[in-house]
């Protein structure tokens, strides 16, 4: 795997002709609707794949590796037949593998919505190890909402993911409700009837496992949310199924603030088996323009998260979207949310070449809408998820979590595929 950045004047011929693979094959590789418009600053992945090599006089191994960007060591296990690196001939054709060898498997998580097109579910199952479908929302007396769920769980079980059910304590039609949270986690009765519709669900829906998305808890209801999460486990555990919890992110044990005090990292760390940590909206819909999910900042996070989760336990969140933020931004106004491929489809209109940022390691341009107004787009491409996937490699984390994968994001996938084997638990 390549990732090349566009620069002025080159074409989708000449980046082909540059790393010698087909320029159609780098079109449909991405997904590109128009091959013919490359955006400055936009990336390609460029998949080399294994490549046949017929070797002239005078080449060692080692003039053939440089050649291609590899070492001989690749060379020599993509090419069993050859025992010793001097021991090739004029002539002899060899296999030269891609550059990039992956760094070893990862647990890879999916949030969707039940009205996610089928299609872009379908195409996305491959790369998943859980569909976490979203979501359940329960109600003060215990009682959950029930979603149109069905065909997300066939289709994940037909494609080997496991599918889990997710629940919130999410008011209908609004945000997350601390008051729902504390009417349930504060009375064993309600509880008791929230596992129990639970588990009905996870029985006749054929569930694989919970994730249990509660957020906005009283600081002073974290030790009834621990409790809680020391009675459900005990009763999910025995009977098989796999139990998740999402957490805000944080960066120390006290961190101030309702996002932050419900959720207790050593006890989650404890009790569950994953631990998705929701590592992103720093630049977010009401807030001023920022990366959504900054390298910088995530690796604090992580810095901290291992210390309290066995790291294996712990899943990094990675955001599919990005957005659009009109200048100079005044507080209280609203950004407006693009996905990845959109956000490059808008820099093609508007002209406007995309720049990098080293320090979150995140795309970003500038362009003047038609009434004058200057408008900033953040958002992640092939660079950005590379960042976040090799953080997530040298962190030792058992996998990652994407929220969402409604929209189909190409070079994600193409990154993520390159970079690791995903993991099946089905």
């Amino acid at each position: 795997m390549i990732i090349h950045v566009v620069r002025p004047g080159e074409s989708l011929f000449s980046i082909g002709q540059l790393y010698g693979v087909a320029p159609f094959k780098i079109a449909e590789d991405n997904e590109l609707a128009d091959p013919g418009r490359l955006v400055v600053g936009q990336t390609l992945v460029i998949l080399e794949g294994d490549r046949q090599h017929k070797i002239v006089p005078g080449e060692s191994l080692y003039s053939i590796a440089r050649q291609y960007g590899v070492t001989v060591e690749a060379i020599l296990e993509a090419n069993p037949d050859i025992t010793s690196p001097t021991e090739i001939y004029p002539g002899q054709v060899i296999t030269i593998p891609p550059r990039t060898k992956k760094l070893g498997s990862i647990e890879v998580n999916g949030y969707a919505f039940p009205n996610i097109d089928m299609e872009v579910l379908k195409k996305t199952l491959p790369y998943l190890t859980y569909l976490s479908i979203f979501s359940y929302e329960v109600n003060a007396d215990g009682t959950i909402n029930s979603i149109e769920d069905d065909d997300l769980i066939k289709a994940a079980r037909d494609a080997g993911v496991a599918p889990i059910m997710v629940i919130t304590n999410l008011e209908t039609g609004g945000g997350f409700s601390s008051d729902i949270a504390r009417s349930i986690l504060r009375n064993d009765e309600i509880q008791e009837t929230l596992i129990n519709n639970v588990i009905n669900n996870l029985n006749q829906k054929n569930y694989a496992g919970l994730d249990i998305d509660f957020e906005y808890i009283y600081p002073e209801d974290k030790e009834y949310y621990n409790n809680f999460l020391r009675k459900i486990t005990s009763r999910l555990k025995p009977m098989g199924y796999t139990v998740t919890t999402a957490v805000a992110p944080k960066i120390t044990a006290d961190q101030p603030g309702v996002v932050y005090q419900g959720h207790d990292y050593p006890v989650h760390g404890a009790l569950v088996d994953h631990v998705i940590i929701m590592t992103y909206e720093w630049g977010y819909t009401y807030g001023p323009p920022l990366a959504v999910a900054p390298i910088n900042k995530i690796e604090e996070v992580i810095n901290y998260a291992i210390t309290e989760i066995p790291s294996k336990k712990i899943y990094m969140g990675i955001p599919n979207y990005g957005y659009d933020w009109t200048l100079p931004y005044t507080q209280g106004t609203a950004a407006k949310t693009v996905t990845n491929t959109g956000a490059v489809d808008l820099a093609a209109n508007v002209n406007a070449a995309i720049q990098y940022d080293q320090k979150s390691q995140a795309p970003f341009y500038y362009y003047y809408d038609n009434n004058g107004k200057q408008h900033v787009v953040w958002f992640e491409d092939a660079r950005s998820i590379d960042a976040k996937l090799r953080l997530a490699n040298r962190k030792n984390l058992g996998g990652v979590s994407y929220w969402t994968i409604n929209k189909f994001f190409p070079q994600n996938w193409l990154v993520l595929e390159s970079l690791f084997d995903i993991k099946k638990v089905l």
